[in-house]
């Protein structure tokens, strides 16, 4: 199997609306985003002359996330353009569970929503990667996209040491960062593209920030590390190969700040010359919810059994990717289950410091 093909089987979240019930984090990412957003939208020239008015959530996974976000949003073009049309596109991996997106969206679920009580707005999906076009040209008025373009479009190769590119080393490291160079330039290729004059995008992105700190690195206990370490512990003790070990890496780029602001400053750049242009960047640490929780009550099996699951939600499926497929799938699920509840009984032994502190970058770009 492919780097390419491997890497699309990973990069999926957990669909019946696991994701959204297992990720407050996330969602508390995406809410602390809507000043931006708002703030983009009263920048652009909206006028009521009745032609849609098109915004993508790109990366959408199960839509609950950024349900809330979507609608003030939503609300806010409608005041300003009560004749036009909305469209709101959500977009993800063709395995993602678009039933659940639209179950959320039109009400089935117990997350409030805004499309009953709008008039005029029309929602679709799009089962294909930001790594690609999306959208006809000129035709993308917003676009926001939450805690998804660090996934890379294809391994560059191996990580011997480790599962993930924050553990990488020399060479192996190189190719991860060349990959995130070359997946962050078609990205916003893509977007320049699609967008239209003066519309906006609004990117909330795992990143390293100026403190070195990352997702699940920030002052104690290493996610990444853990991760590692758990999994290497099933290869020693003979429950997995070395060789699945050894596949098992994580297809994710985390960028610093000028890696994410070079291609829309450098005038020599393409995507520069595409019209792209850099309105703001900062970086955010929002404390893991789970790790503030457990300070009020105290409780490390409760905390324990609390935060699994918002790792398990986006991480499963690439563990799950690195066992052989000459494994029974009973097996391979069982073993899966043995890797959590070891981070279980790791977090419910020794609690301190333990968490997933989200740290990201917060883009808004123009396209003139």
């Amino acid at each position: 199997m492919s780097a390419k093909a491997e890497t699309a089987g990973d990069i999926r979240m957990k669909g019946a609306g696991y994701y959204s019930l297992a990720t407050t984090g996330a969602k508390i990412v995406i809410d602390r985003a809507a000043t931006l957003v708002l703030q983009a939208l009263d920048a652009m020239d909206i006028p009521d002359d009745g032609t849609p008015f098109a915004m993508a959530d790109m990366g959408c996974a199960d839509g609950g996330t950024s349900i809330d976000m979507i609608g003030r949003a939503l609300h806010h073009v409608r005041a300003k353009a009560p004749s036009r049309p909305l469209t709101m596109t959500y977009t993800d991996l063709p395995r993602n569970d678009f039933s659940q997106v639209f179950q959320i969206v039109h009400g089935q679920t117990d997350i409030a929503t805004y499309a009953p009580d709008m008039e005029n707005l029309y929602v679709f999906a799009s089962g294909t990667s930001f790594h690609q076009r999306i959208f006809p040209a000129n035709t993308l008025n917003l676009g926001f996209s939450a805690t998804a373009s660090h996934y890379i479009s294809e391994r560059p190769g191996p990580i011997t040491n480790h599962v993930h590119m924050v553990g990488a080393e020399g060479a192996e490291r190189d190719a991860y960062v060349e990959q995130g160079r070359a997946d962050w330039m078609r990205i916003l290729g893509n977007r320049a593209a699609e967008l239209v004059s003066g519309g906006r995008l609004i990117l909330v992105n795992f990143c390293r920030d100026e403190e070195g700190r990352y997702l699940g690195g920030t002052d104690g206990v290493d996610m990444f590390d853990t991760f590692d370490r758990l999994w290497r512990a099933l290869a020693e003790d003979g429950t997995i190969t070395m060789a699945e070990y050894e596949a098992t890496v994580f297809p994710q780029y985390y960028r610093d700040v000028e890696e994410c602001s070079a291609p829309l400053i450098d005038p020599n750049n393409p995507v520069y010359q595409a019209g792209l242009r850099l309105d703001h960047i900062e970086t955010r640490v929002i404390d893991c919810p789970y790790r503030l929780d457990y300070e009020e009550h105290g409780d490390a099996a409760k905390f324990a059994k609390e935060y699994i699951p918002t790792l398990r939600s986006w991480s499963e499926s690439v563990f799950f990717a690195g066992l052989s497929t000459d494994r029974p799938l009973e097996e391979r699920a069982k073993i899966i289950d043995r890797f959590y509840n070891s981070y279980e009984t790791f977090v419910r032994e020794c609690p301190e410091g333990q968490g997933m502190d989200y740290v990201h970058t917060y883009m808004v770009i123009h396209k003139e």
